[in-house]
């Protein structure tokens, strides 16, 4: 996750940089998936969800477990997610553990359909989620069309006005596509006339149904524009004093472009101050400062990586796993990672930390090749010369007959 904001605040308010601590002693933020049961059937759902019960998931005494290895092991954040976590059966007993437990910062992922009803959001906020990040993929139908569901789109508006009055913390979560970009704009206009606290712009995944639906990735001319205009909206927000913060996930280059943009504006000590501040994040956190169980109990590097297993929590707990002699979470670690192509060559990759190596794994066949999905040109990550891989953007035929873009 890139937090825009918060970068833009040590731009005029800088603070100290905190580095991370060694791999092998970084807690990871844990999104835990707790069932595929879901009530919509998105077009890009990572998880493959949908409206009936899946065999296999985690018995209430196996959720307990992993609800005590996590509190023991002094994880830095729990996400409770899905499919829709409301649906699952138990699902008000495992949040009320979890809030027993005093995590440090326990929130809930939700399509937001189900907070509607006001006995749904008093108990969230009774619970006392720390954050509600809820879905919307676009306006009405548009949102409706992605999400599966006619009727999507102001159930979860609902859910949100019930958790703002409320005072629970709520962010939206939204992922471009070519179907719905023109969207974003009103998307940013629709969390400020609604004093939602977070807005979260997500780049498309190839996992799951997002990975059959590549070919409505962004072009990478229009990724560079929706950036433009997140930071434009961010950079005002920031300067009339409102609270709205922009944060974006799953294309670590938007660092990169970030950065650019400040050495654009600001004197270079202070570019240079954000930069410190960006290699000490460094950028893509899969298998690092990330994790993901799945319903199933199945412990991934983060939730796209659902074909790679690290182990099972039915077997040894969670903790036992991630401190293990794992391959694949030992390179993800490692730090320059082996990288080839342009991301291996690039001048940001201690900025980016390679980007989203699921997107070159699902492409390639090779996790470390160079990530498609990065939309910043040769010239602007210090690349004169590389050999390419055969990768070119994605152009698929939209779907929506007024589709453009801004």
């Amino acid at each position: 996750m890139f937090r825009l904001t918060q970068y833009m605040h040590q731009l005029i308010h800088p603070t100290p940089v905190v580095r991370r601590g060694r791999p092998g002693t970084v807690k990871p933020v844990v999104i835990w998936n707790l069932t595929r049961t879901c009530n919509l059937k998105c077009r890009h759902c990572y998880t493959v969800s949908s409206d009936h019960v899946f065999p296999g998931e985690l018995t209430h005494d196996q959720a307990m477990g992993v609800l005590e290895d996590l509190s023991a092991f002094r994880i830095p954040a729990l996400i409770l997610s899905g499919g829709e976590p409301l649906s699952r059966f138990d699902f008000w007993d495992l949040a009320r553990r979890a809030r027993d437990l005093d995590f440090r910062h326990l929130s809930l992922s939700t399509n937001g359909t189900m907070l509607g009803d006001p006995g749904a959001a008093d108990r969230v906020a009774a619970l006392g989620f720390d954050y509600v990040g809820i879905s919307l993929d676009g306006i009405g139908a548009t949102n409706d069309w992605f999400r599966g569901v006619e009727g999507a789109f102001d159930n979860a508006l609902a859910g949100v006005r019930a958790c703002k009055a409320r005072g629970v913390k709520v962010g939206l979560r939204y992922t471009i596509t070519r179907d719905n970009a023109h969207h974003l704009p009103a998307m940013l206009d629709l969390c400020e006339a609604e004093g939602v606290d977070k807005f979260y712009l997500s780049h498309l995944v190839y996992a799951g149904r997002g990975d059959k639906h590549r070919a409505e990735d962004q072009d990478h001319d229009h990724t560079r524009r929706a950036m433009d205009l997140l930071i434009e909206r961010g950079w005002d927000a920031l300067s009339r004093g409102r609270p709205l913060e922009i944060v974006t996930g799953n294309n670590d280059a938007d660092a990169v472009w970030f950065l650019r943009w400040a050495e654009r504006r600001f004197h270079p000590e202070a570019v240079a101050h954000v930069r410190d501040h960006l290699v000490a994040w460094g950028g893509n956190s899969s298998g690092l400062g990330v994790a993901n169980i799945d319903p199933q109990g199945k412990v991934h590097p983060d939730t796209y990586w659902s074909d790679y297993t690290v182990g099972s929590v039915k077997e040894k707990p969670f903790s036992q796993w991630w401190t293990g002699d794992n391959p694949m979470l030992a390179t993800l670690r490692t730090r320059p990672r082996p990288l080839k192509g342009r991301c291996g060559a690039c001048a940001f990759k201690d900025v980016c930390g390679g980007n989203t190596r699921i997107r070159a794994l699902q492409l390639t066949g090779d996790p470390w090749a160079e990530d498609p999905a990065c939309y910043l040109s040769n010239a602007e990550i210090g690349v004169d010369d590389v050999d390419r891989l055969a990768v070119t953007p994605f152009r698929g035929k939209s779907h929506d007959p007024a589709h453009r873009f801004f």
